[in-house]
């Protein structure tokens, strides 16, 4: 499954932060390319892009509240 949205915290309404792929990050220089879930650390990584630089930016552990969106295409 390819992941759309990631939010993590305990409160998903008003506590959690939210990590969409195609989202404008950090003054709009950087946009959210992919998020994914690394088997190896079973840590979740969100992956940031500008221009043709993609680096990771967020790891975010399997033990913290996390909701995940996959991306349903029909």
């Amino acid at each position: 499954m390819i992941i759309r949205k990631i939010s993590v915290g305990p409160d998903y309404k008003s506590g959690a932060m939210h990590y969409i792929v195609g989202q404008s990050i950090l003054g709009n220089t950087y946009e959210i390319d992919t998020i994914r879930l690394n088997s190896e650390t079973d840590c979740f990584e969100v992956w940031i892009k500008k221009e043709e630089e993609v680096v990771l930016w967020k790891e975010f552990t399997s033990n913290m509240p996390i909701s995940i969106e996959n991306n349903i295409n029909f």
